[in-house]
């Protein structure tokens, strides 16, 4: 990489980090994730080791925070608050040790471990016992004061006293303001109450409730303290390690983590965080990892500082929600049902404790909306079991020597090649090649054989599986030439002779069928067996069906204008229409329909809803088709007549309150009777 193109992308990323600084310090409104904002910030910090010359004056790596806000007074921290390196697994975690042990050769090292608690750090002064100042971190070199804001929270002491130890004559504190999870819950039900907003996280509500220019609003919140920390004791507290300084500040009546540890050994230090990632879900507040401190107070002066962190301290975080990764290139898959998803293949990234290469992209919708292109940079999130998913797209960190081409959707299907179609108002877009697509044929054999359609007994998902193992299924139609096969298919495991002959005979049975079984066979979408029906009786046959425009098939009754497109589209693939003459050559056949006449129950809508106990929905459907009815799944002011049977619920609720007639399943019974139908 050219020092042009090294200089841009630490501007591009100075930047960002800039307006994130600014978003979390300042406006408490963070807008990405920490681990999000821990990667920005880790590919800059390694582009200035890299390139050591063209580091930047600006750069945040050596800085904290943001600038304090105008509102409240600034002042200067007479300590400065510094921020802490991170590790994010357990290689970081060593070499962090490693360094520490190379600096202080032959000499034993304990670690306080403590938790890292997401909330807003604060630095207390105490003189003579009093707490007299309290100040944000800001920026880390100056702060904002908000004394009177923290003396509103209810753990932290406002005057010290305590038994056996004397009280400092000065004493600055540093520590975390956060929100307990159960009174950050009690505070967003309490807003819902009120119609008010709620706060996204605890940090939010703390530091959001620390802000407040009004100290009674501050007083309001469920906000806690947490030391973690002496920056200044006078006179000297005699001390010599963390861990007791802690301890001794929980005489005065602080409060520190609910977990604390004092390890031997970094061995111990991983074991403990293993330990407390599986607890974080029980504690009372929220963390995001755990701090792990050298605790000797001299080894922490003999290890020094770097210009923005100590060396003897470093935060270990969880594994991260969210990361940021490479788009390398998107591929279309095709589903069951002839669904085509995107699927962007990404540079493998860890996210939440797995590592990532792949993430569906859902639609060309979505893909469109996140405007998400190969090449772009992406945060990829995963919490818990969740399956991760691309959130955002950093169009800020396209490089302006680079083609980032909009994704469109293919025309044809990247598995069979028939046309991919997209009826307007549908967000997914599906290969038309529904009897021929090999990615679709499980799907189709499924449908095909069912007992509604061709009615095939006997070939099962297993059978089907085991015949397109052997290549002896590629398509429905290939259904009619198994019997060509019998050697192979007594090959088969638990496949006798009976077996065989069973199945070749319900193939062959399956032949004589019905117009209207033959086209819902087809598995078009949108086309049950009501609308087959509407179709066969419309059209009379096959080739008339197949020669409709979008026009004609709009006219036929239950069939709407996405369902013709459907139809139409599935008519017009022509790898389906070989398929379709291929069935028929080998023997599929129907009588012509009859012309339908009109009919009692001719266009009007019934729903059955609960259970019957002398007939089964099935029966009760054909009962009403018989008759020229429709069947539907649900209630609307169209219906004509709701069927309840026993535990009907919402359906039945519904046509009584839009005042829609109800029969129960005697009744009904009566008025198929009176039409001759289950005489």
């Amino acid at each position: 990489m050219d020092n042009t193109a090294v200089l841009t992308q630490m501007r591009q990323l100075i930047q960002l980090i800039a307006q994130h600084n600014h978003a979390y310090y300042v406006m408490d409104q963070p807008q990405i994730e920490d681990s999000e904002y821990d990667q920005l910030f880790h590919q800059l910090k390694a582009l200035e080791q890299q390139y050591p010359t063209l580091v930047q004056s600006d750069t945040p790596t050596l800085k904290v925070g943001g600038k304090a806000l105008a509102k409240f007074e600034n002042i200067t921290h007479t300590v400065p608050m510094l921020s802490l390196g991170n590790v994010f697994n357990q290689e970081d975690l060593y070499t962090f040790a490693r360094r520490i042990e190379e600096r202080l050769p032959q000499q034993k090292v304990q670690y306080d471990v403590e938790l890292k608690f997401d909330g807003l750090a604060i630095s207390l002064w105490y003189e003579n016992g009093e707490l007299v100042r309290a100040v944000t971190r800001g920026d880390g070199e100056t702060g904002e004061v908000i004394t009177q804001n923290v003396k509103t929270i209810r753990n932290l002491p406002k005057v010290l006293s305590a038994q056996a130890t004397a009280v400092p004559t000065l004493l600055e504190v540093r520590g975390e303001v956060l929100m307990p999870k159960a009174g950050f819950e009690k505070l967003n039900a309490a807003q819902v109450e009120k119609g008010e907003k709620t706060f996204a996280n605890p940090r939010n509500a703390a530091a959001g409730s620390l802000r407040q220019l009004d100290p009674a609003i501050a007083a309001s919140r469920p906000l806690a303290f947490y030391a973690y920390g002496i920056a200044q004791c006078e006179p000297a507290h005699g001390l010599n390690s963390m861990s007791a300084s802690l301890q001794w500040l929980t005489q005065f009546g602080f409060a520190i983590g609910e977990q604390h540890y004092l390890c031997d050994s970094i061995e111990e230090v991983q074991q403990r965080y293993d330990e407390i990632q599986v607890q974080r879900p029980d504690l009372s507040v929220e963390i995001d990892g755990m701090v792990i401190k050298v605790d000797d107070l001299k080894q922490q002066q003999q290890l020094g500082f770097l210009s923005r962190e100590p060396r003897w301290a470093t935060a270990y975080k969880f594994p991260a929600v969210a990361a940021l990764t490479k788009v390398e290139q998107i591929d279309w898959q095709v589903g069951r049902t002839g669904t085509l998803t995107p699927v962007a293949r990404l540079a493998p990234v860890a996210v939440g404790g797995v590592t990532v290469s792949n993430v569906t992209l859902h639609n060309i919708g979505e893909i469109h909306r996140l405007d998400v292109r190969v090449g772009d940079t992406v945060s990829v999130y995963r919490s818990g079991d969740v399956i991760p998913k691309v959130e955002k797209v950093w169009g800020a960190l396209r490089q302006a020597d680079q083609q980032y081409e909009l994704v469109m959707l293919p025309t044809e299907c990247p598995v069979c090649a028939s046309p991919v179609v997209m009826p307007e108002g549908e967000a997914l877009a599906r290969c038309s090649g529904g009897l021929y697509c090999a990615a679709q044929r499980i799907e189709a054999i499924r449908h095909f054989v069912s007992r509604k359609a061709l009615d095939i007994e006997g070939l099962g998902d297993r059978w089907a599986e085991s015949l397109l193992n052997l290549a002896l299924l590629d398509n429905v139609s290939d259904i009619y030439h198994l019997h060509e096969h019998r050697e192979k298919l007594l090959g088969i495991e638990k496949m006798g002779e009976k077996s065989v002959q069973n199945l070749l005979d319900a193939i062959e049975n399956s032949k004589k069928t019905t117009l209207a079984a033959f086209i819902y066979a087809l598995g078009i979408r949108g086309v049950g067996e009501t609308t087959a029906r509407m179709l066969a009786n419309t059209f009379q046959n096959l080739e008339a069906l197949k020669a409709a425009d979008i026009e004609s098939l709009k006219k036929t009754p239950d069939v709407g204008d996405i369902t013709a497109e459907w139809i139409f589209d599935f008519f017009k693939a022509e790898h389906n229409l070989e398929v379709l003459d291929r069935l028929v050559a080998a023997g599929v056949h129907w009588d012509a329909p009859i012309a339908p006449t009109r009919q009692p129950l001719n266009g009007e809508s019934w729903v059955i809803t609960g259970t019957l106990s002398q007939l089964s929905r099935d029966e009760a459907t054909q009962y009403l088709q018989a008759l020229g009815a429709r069947v539907s799944g649900s209630v609307s002011s169209k219906t004509k007549c709701v069927v309840a049977g026993e535990k009907a619920g919402s359906k039945l609720e519904k046509a009584e309150k839009l005042g829609i007639r109800v029969m129960d399943e005697a009744a009904f019974l009566v008025l198929m009777a009176e039409y001759g139908q289950g005489i």
